[in-house]
């Protein structure tokens, strides 16, 4: 691809069960780490490399998204979808199609936080896209890299980028980053109502269009009310002993 996506979905309604107390009376893209809130560190990103306009989606405290989006004056542009029952990641980008158009787009998810390397992650992801061997794009996180991250790994990648979801017993070295490009192809033909990302995911695997990137770049979860301590010291100091060189 010779530009960014002129469009991005960043999902932000989550019910942040795990985040909970904190999440009973914030949504979870509104809680601050590294002096800003996930949400507005999504945007800011996007903002950066050139995105014109971002379809941020909302169920839980969604008149809490709403009112901080209205508040907020830094590009891009955004436009509310609003769910009324929870759609889940799949789900959600289906109802936003219509505002996301007919064109490779980003979709970001609002509880990660990621630092640029040498070259930002969504130019990086916006070179390495080709829609002639790809329905989906996914950044991809060392698990030994990935700070807050609990879990068993997501992926294998081979040396040209194509990617296997691990079995259920396996460890995988890669983590899915929350951050890719998808094409909106992958979503005709889904049903109406909630469904994952994951299930168009198992569906480019199989076709051998499922391709990954490597983050070159500090990355953080923020999945529980522990984290968000731990996520700040290690933004002040993102080439700490945590993050190797």
């Amino acid at each position: 691809m010779s530009a960014v996506p002129a469009r991005a979905m960043v999902l932000a309604a989550g019910l942040g069960l795990r985040m909970r107390p904190l999440t009973l009376t914030t949504p979870k893209p509104l809680i601050a780490v590294g002096g800003r809130t996930m949400l507005d560190h999504a945007l800011d990103r996007l903002a950066a490399a050139g995105v014109r306009q971002a379809v941020v989606n909302a169920h839980w405290l969604a008149d809490r998204i709403e009112t901080h989006l209205a508040a907020r004056t830094a590009e891009p542009p955004t436009l509310l979808s609003r769910e009324e029952a929870a759609l889940e990641t799949g789900g959600g980008v289906k109802k936003a199609l219509p505002l996301l158009g007919d064109d490779p787009f980003f979709v970001v998810n609002a509880d990660i936080v990621w630092l640029d390397g040498p070259v930002p992650a969504l130019k990086r992801l916006a070179q390495a896209w080709d829609p002639a061997r790809m329905d989906a794009l996914l950044l991809m996180v060392p698990l030994a890299r990935a700070i807050g991250y609990d879990g068993r790994g997501d992926y294998h990648m081979d040396p040209a980028g194509r990617l296997t979801f691990r079995s259920a017993q396996d460890l995988a070295p890669f983590v899915f980053g929350g951050v890719c490009i998808m094409s909106p192809a992958l979503y005709r033909d889904t049903p109406d109502g909630p469904f994952s990302n994951l299930v168009l995911w198992h569906r480019a695997e199989a076709a051998g269009r499922l391709y990954g990137l490597r983050h070159d770049g500090p990355w953080y979860h923020v999945g529980t009310p522990e984290a968000v301590p731990l996520v700040d010291a290690a933004m002040r100091n993102p080439r700490g002993p945590d993050v190797e060189p």
